[in-house]
């Protein structure tokens, strides 16, 4: 299963060449693409306007969701405590969510964001930066 993040999404979304979707299709081969609710929140708040918010909520209307569990609140949270305390800044306590997510799914996050490769420093992340 590959959980892919918002940072991939949003670049597929706006590639116009079709070399995103080639290299996501060539990573993914065959498995189980997932995504993670706060995605879908990082998402749909990006959206420019009227006609792309309901383009995408219905195209993720369609998308398989991985959902965390009430634990997974503080094991986020630990992260960016962790992280904060050996001086390294992660940008976004949502990606520590979604590492956290993909963690405890046994998932393969998929990305383009290197606060991924600050958490996957200190926890069992399983991560590609999609390049």
């Amino acid at each position: 299963m590959v959980m892919v993040d918002s940072s991939v999404w949003v670049d597929l979304f706006r590639d116009r060449t079709g070399a995103v979707a080639a290299l996501l299709a060539k990573i993914v081969d065959n498995r189980d693409i997932v995504l993670a609710r706060p995605t879908e929140l990082e998402l749909l708040q990006g959206a420019r306007d009227e006609s792309e918010w309901d383009l995408l909520a219905r195209y993720l209307a369609g998308q398989e969701f991985l959902d965390p569990a009430p634990a997974t609140w503080k094991a986020a949270a630990r992260i960016y405590f962790d992280l904060r305390r050996m001086g390294v800044t992660v940008r976004s306590s949502i990606d520590c969510c979604l590492a956290q997510i993909a963690i405890e799914q046994e998932a393969l996050l998929l990305h383009r964001d290197h606060d991924f490769e600050k958490i996957a420093a200190i926890r069992p992340l399983q991560q590609i930066w999609l390049a």
